[in-house]
């Protein structure tokens, strides 16, 4: 098979301070840390990896720019499927214990989805969902 881009195995978030970022996947969200470098860290994860890069680092070793969203400013939004709708309520719960910051409580939304909605310390959004009854619907995959 030839390689494709669409075989996604790692999610890298672009971030200011990797202490902070580290500190916030692993002690709020319960990430494992699996790899830490200098202006890096990945963390164990099922499927994907999630990794993150200090901006200031990436732009140093590899010219990629290190310009800066505004505050606010959503580049990417992580999804987590989770079994069934009150899962969302329950990890809601249990992470705004641990300060998470979220927008608001859990929401059935019209996309037949159940999902809250919060941030981590660089902006990034992350969403968690899971689908109400009848799922999300068919595919359509029609042909030009």
């Amino acid at each position: 098979m030839p390689a494709s881009v669409t075989r996604i195995s790692d999610v890298c978030l672009l971030v200011e301070n990797i202490e902070r970022t580290v500190e916030f996947y692993v002690e709020k969200l319960g990430f494992r840390l699996r790899r830490r470098a200098e202006g890096f860290a990945d963390f164990q994860g099922e499927g994907v990896t999630l990794a993150a890069w200090e901006l200031d680092h990436i732009n140093q070793h590899t010219g990629v720019s290190k310009l800066r969203s505004p505050r606010q400013a959503h580049k990417v939004c992580v999804a987590v499927q989770l079994d069934t709708p009150a899962d969302i309520d329950w990890l809601h719960g249990e992470l705004s214990a641990k300060g998470v910051p979220f927008y608001g409580p859990p929401e059935n939304y019209v996309w037949n989805a159940r999902c809250a909605y919060f941030t981590d310390p660089d902006d990034t959004l992350w969403e968690l969902y899971a689908w109400l009854d009848g799922g999300p619907g068919d595919y359509h995959d029609e042909q030009p």
